[in-house]
């Protein structure tokens, strides 16, 4: 998107305590604006996010008002229901609102900036978490006992807040069992280990573990697991993980595999996991088998290998 824009100026201001606004600066914008990236800046035809002010022209800039996800819902690339899926918030998660309109808001999940739509409903005021969901799938029970009537689960990922009660927290929606929660500060140590969570998920395009996953959800997740910010797609974790691995250089557990359009992590030296379209499902299998699928499809069946450098 380029446009030959007049110079602008203008002033905005917001009160950073009231509803999650953001607070924004001053701008000045000259000359054309630049191609962006639409699935991490947000911009429309319309409007655009405040942030880009400097960047773009847009007939109309929003300051972002942040929301929380009450539960997991699929974030699409317009505004209904059978549109495509983008990637997917999960509940405690913040989602940045630039427009709401026909029951829908637009804006970006505030982790990884990735843009989207998401019915409104879904979102609600903020809270602040003290502990994230651990297992693949959390039950909620009706009181603190095992015993009790189940009245929901949490995804991996989803944040809550809560208190201990014996061996249990309780939440608002809820009482989850302390095996299936950690504190919000403490950390996983191994990505894979945390990808071989999901093991046996279905892959669903645009998840990131409700119901279930893709390739890029998957290492996204297991990452953020461990406290290390990934980008939501293939393309942009590959210029953004951990650092290229010379050709001679034997792979290891944690290395990222890319390939056209996927991405996977090895388990060791020889065996990738990785959620996939072909077997429909996250799986560990050789990574010579993932690269005899694609060879006759592309040139490159392994686009880069990469490693996080401690």
């Amino acid at each position: 998107m380029r446009s030959e824009s007049p110079s602008i100026s203008r002033r905005l201001a917001a009160d950073a305590s009231s509803g999650g606004r953001i607070p924004i600066a001053a701008f000045h914008l000259d000359g054309p604006t630049r191609a962006l990236d639409a699935r991490i800046n947000a911009f429309r035809t319309d409007i655009a996010d405040v942030a880009l002010a400097g960047t773009l022209f847009a007939p109309h800039y929003a300051a972002p008002m942040l929301r929380m996800a009450s539960v997991p819902a699929m974030m699409r690339k317009a505004a209904r229901h059978d549109a495509e899926a983008v990637s997917q918030i999960m509940p405690g998660e913040s989602f940045a609102v630039l427009d709401l309109s026909g029951g829908w808001a637009w804006g970006y999940s505030f982790h990884d900036h990735y843009v989207g739509y998401v019915p409104a409903d879904v979102l609600g005021d903020l809270v602040d978490p003290t502990h994230r969901v651990t297992a693949r799938v959390a039950l909620l029970f009706a009181a603190p006992s095992i015993k009790a009537p189940t009245i929901g689960t949490l995804p991996f990922g989803a944040h809550v807040a809560g208190t201990t009660a014996d061996d249990f927290l309780r939440t608002d929606a809820g009482y989850l069992h302390y095996r299936h929660v950690a504190p919000i500060g403490e950390l996983a140590s191994d990505p894979v280990a945390v990808g071989e969570t999901f093991l046996g998920m279905p892959y669903l395009w645009g998840g990131r573990g409700a119901d279930g996953i893709d390739c890029s959800g998957l290492v996204q997740v297991a990452f953020a697991a461990c406290g290390i910010a990934a980008p939501r797609d293939t393309d942009l974790q590959r210029e953004a993980l951990g650092e290229p691995l010379p050709q001679e250089a034997r792979l290891r557990r944690g290395d990222i595999i890319s390939f056209p359009g996927h991405v996977g992590l090895m388990v060791d030296e020889s065996s990738l996991l990785h959620a996939n379209a072909h077997w429909m499902s996250v799986v560990i299998e050789p990574l010579a088998d993932v690269v005899a699928r694609l060879e006759p499809h592309h040139d490159r069946p392994i686009l880069g290998r990469r490693r996080l450098i401690s």
